[in-house]
């Protein structure tokens, strides 16, 4: 099972990847537009369809590397007995919270399809397609939460050795 967890991180880290190149061609292709004054409608909406998708889409690999913000100074202040609980804690309302936004996240996906919503810029896309990778990328960040919250449970590590760089650059 954890293996397949860490390939879905894998898998939507990759597709992370793939919006940040869509992203990168987006805006290139609107830079060359304009050069050549050609009129594409809605490439501004779509270079932020792809950010987002790039966003979203990575929270989950990035939480296991340990890139998102810890309030260590704190964490090493307290004694063991109360950063065990601190830790449980956290991850629990953490699980909780992003499962709420995930489920939130997949009514609204679902609201934007059944009453056709689109996008009130030029390209007119009905607004549920750039939502599904808002919507996997909240799946998979409560999925990464619940999972650090089993591995703490079971003694497992959630979070990958890094080489300290992030620590540092805080």
């Amino acid at each position: 099972m954890n293996t397949l967890v860490k390939n879905f991180y894998k898998l939507l880290l990759a597709l992370s990847g793939v919006a940040m190149v869509a992203s990168f061609g987006v805006i290139m292709l609107g830079v060359a537009a304009r050069e050549f004054l050609w009129d594409i409608p809605g490439l501004d909406a779509y270079a932020g369809y792809c950010i987002a998708a790039t966003l979203f889409l990575a929270l989950p690999a990035s939480l296991r590397h340990g890139d998102h913000i810890r309030v260590s100074m704190v964490l090493q202040k307290l004694s063991p007995r109360v950063l065990n609980i601190f830790e449980y804690w956290c991850l629990a309302a953490a699980s909780a919270l992003s499962i709420f936004f995930a489920w939130y996240a997949s009514r609204m996906v679902w609201q934007s399809y059944v009453y056709h919503d689109v996008s009130p810029a030029a390209d007119v896309t009905p607004l549920w397609i750039p939502q599904l990778f808002m919507l996997l990328g909240c799946i998979g960040f409560a999925v990464a939460f619940v999972d650090a919250l089993v591995s703490r449970i079971q003694g497992r590590a959630f979070f990958e050795d890094v080489d300290g760089e992030s620590a540092r650059a805080e």
